[in-house]
């Protein structure tokens, strides 16, 4: 049956885990892209055999217009799934760079066909060159923070450290109310945590 193999790579997504990928199935992949080329080749070929008849192809009723017809529908499926099965790759692999960064995982990175790969390089490049040229840093806060100001809990002595308009004396233990910007770069370094009551 046509579409078949296409179908079998929406019914992999769709048994996927939101937001995991299982690995690219290039297989069924190539398997569906050769299906494309014979579906084409055929619709070619009895449009071909219409037109050497003399038959016009826009009224013409016959077995080579329901076949043309059959292989056009089967060969447009088949593009809709395969783009289907692409789109919601790209979309896992695009959320993987706010998930983890700009360096995917060895066990994410097998699981990737070439060209995937390249597609989260161009994509991380895309958002780094952006970040830099508005000057702001899109993967600190994924859900805006309801207050600019926190407090935290110094776990290791920093020391005397600038901070915009005054500067303030980081010892261990200590607690600070900062701005949660200025914050987060020692949080993520692991020299301070969020101290909630």
């Amino acid at each position: 049956m046509y579409g078949r193999r296409a179908s079998q790579l929406l019914k992999e997504i769709d048994s996927s885990e939101a937001g995991q990928l299982a690995p690219f199935n290039s297989d069924v992949f190539d398997q569906v892209i050769r299906e494309c080329n014979e579906h084409n080749s055929q619709f070619q070929s009895l449009i071909r055999k219409m037109v050497e008849q003399n038959l016009d192809i826009e009224t013409t009723r016959n077995e080579d217009h329901y076949g043309a017809a059959i292989h056009h529908l089967s060969l447009l499926r088949n593009k809709r799934c395969l783009m289907a099965y692409m789109y919601n790759r790209a979309e896992v692999i695009q959320s993987f760079r706010w998930k983890v960064g700009p360096v995917l995982p060895h066990d994410i990175q097998e699981k990737l066909h070439f060209s995937e790969k390249e597609y989260f390089k161009n994509h991380s490049t895309a958002i780094k060159s952006y970040i830099s040229e508005m000057d702001i840093d899109l993967t600190v806060d994924m859900v805006p923070p309801k207050d600019p100001y926190i407090q935290v809990r110094v776990l290791e002595d920093i020391g005397e450290v600038s901070l915009g308009d005054h500067s303030v004396s980081l010892t261990k233990n200590s607690l600070h109310f900062l701005r949660r910007t200025d914050a987060e770069q020692f949080i993520s370094q692991g020299l301070m945590e969020e101290f909630l009551e």
